[in-house]
């Protein structure tokens, strides 16, 4: 097993032959300045760190060569290289020289590394609950994305009934937009003062602060994948474009879908 070694005394071999910076805490300690330290822990320390491959990223994000990074830290681009791929060590002050390139503070190399998103919603963890503030739901909604904390955006599969004779759709709007992908069947979808039929592998985009509804117009029940971001709507033109399609439909780049949920756990889902 490698003995322990500080993060600061770790970093004393570089390109450079100046004496080893300051410590991370910044009392520089002449005591620091006479220590060997064990080329293997150090080599250790880096490593498990993934101090290069921290540099390479923060260098390919801003699409730079190393010879342009030499340039604004005046260090090789050899030295660099061996850097980024650990065969060398570096000193603090020349990792202050990177971080500064990269607008980073120095803790950025040390930091434990973020955990990548990712969750698994499997099929029979999902919750089915029916369209709510009605007796008689003309749909029912499972939460795609519930497992998600602070999520950025609402994916749902839901399914919609056929109509009912004398059932009058309820409309709705919140705030942000919506996307609906069709997977099966057919539905009406009703959008400010426009109604829009859409079929089986259609997908429509829309404005979801316009009051809106859907029914289902086919004898068997329509399945739909749909998406929900709750931000404000950036106006980016004036107006929406229709486009009228060659079987003579309108799609419209303002239609319309589910409401938001506001989904915490299996047994606290709830859409307006």
């Amino acid at each position: 097993m490698n003995k322990p070694v500080n993060a600061s005394a770790a970093l004393v071999s570089s390109e450079s032959t100046s004496p080893p910076p300051d410590v991370l805490s910044g009392n520089g300690s002449n005591d620091l300045r006479s220590i060997h330290v064990d080329g293997e822990a150090a080599e250790s320390f880096i490593a498990e760190k993934r101090i290069g491959e921290r540099i390479k990223h923060l260098r390919l994000k801003k699409s730079m060569g190393l010879v342009e990074l030499g340039r604004h830290t005046g260090l090789s681009a050899s030295f660099l290289s061996q850097l980024e791929t650990g065969r060398v060590v570096p000193t603090l002050r020349n990792l202050a020289r990177i971080a500064m390139v990269f607008s980073k503070d120095l803790s950025y190399f040390f930091d434990p590394e973020p955990q990548t998103l990712f969750r698994v919603h499997r099929r029979n963890e999902r919750v089915r609950l029916p369209q709510t503030g009605v007796d008689d739901p003309s749909y029912y909604f499972e939460s795609l994305g519930y497992h998600v904390p602070d999520r950025q955006l609402d994916p749902y599969f839901a399914e919609f009934l056929p109509i009912k004779e004398g059932r009058v759709p309820r409309a709705h709007q919140h705030a942000g937009c919506e996307f609906l992908y069709l997977l099966s069947g057919t539905l009406d979808v009703r959008h400010g003062e426009a109604t829009h039929h859409v079929e089986a592998g259609d997908a429509i985009y829309f404005d979801a602060n316009t009051i809106h509804s859907y029914v289902c117009s086919g004898k068997t029940p329509a399945a739909a994948v749909i998406v929900t971001l709750q931000h404000p709507l950036v106006q980016v033109g004036t107006g929406s474009r229709s486009l009228h399609m060659g079987n003579g439909k309108m799609r419209n780049g303002s239609s319309a879908l589910l409401p938001p949920a506001v989904v915490t756990n299996k047994n606290s889902l709830a859409m307006q």
